[in-house]
């Protein structure tokens, strides 16, 4: 079901300086002498300029499962293009019983969205979208569900190239205003 993105980003040369944990489980196992408990942690882990990961760890302690879930994180990077402060189009994914849908906002909207799915997109530096969670809001499921939304994000740049026309013709007014007040 997941798909891993087209470029490969080097971790080592990005400061991801955002590590944040989103979902947090204690799980058992049930062995002849008694349960053995141990703990699921998930943490996204960004940059805020367009590169976010997330990752799962499990550990015994939760120390040692965040730091297993960061490592997961940084080796599941993907690349988040933005137009202005905002993403380049509407987007909507399914994973799981989850569908979520992601919409680009004007300045000044502020990122309206609930749970995991927040802290990916302050993570990967987009301010200002409207996100929404359909059927199930289980975290971890929105997680991947949001990580499927950016693989699929184009910029209006790659749109134009794919179909072959100019990007004048191409980009729609709200592109056209973020572009010329990005030059002023």
């Amino acid at each position: 079901m997941r798909r891993k993105s087209k470029a490969v980003i080097n971790p080592d040369m990005l400061n991801l300086h955002v590590e944040r944990v989103i979902y947090t489980n204690r799980v058992s196992k049930t062995h002849k002498g008694g349960r053995t408990m141990s703990f699921q942690v998930m943490v996204v882990v960004g940059d805020t300029n367009g590169h976010v990961g997330v990752g799962l760890g499990k550990a015994r302690q939760v120390p040692d499962a965040i730091r297993k879930a960061i490592e997961a994180a940084r080796k599941n990077l993907v690349y988040v293009p933005r137009v202005g402060t905002t993403i380049p189009h509407e987007v909507e994914v399914e994973f799981g019983a989850t569908r979520l849908v992601l919409k680009p906002a004007s300045p000044g909207t502020g990122v309206v969205a609930g749970s995991s799915v927040r802290a990916l997109l302050e993570a990967a530096g987009v301010t200002d979208v409207l996100a929404k969670l359909i059927g199930s809001r289980n975290p971890i499921n929105a997680a991947w569900a949001t990580m499927e939304a950016f693989r699929q994000l184009r910029t209006p740049e790659e749109i134009a190239q794919l179909r072959g026309v100019s990007l004048k013709t191409l980009t729609p007014w709200y592109v056209r205003k973020f572009k010329e007040t990005a030059e002023v």
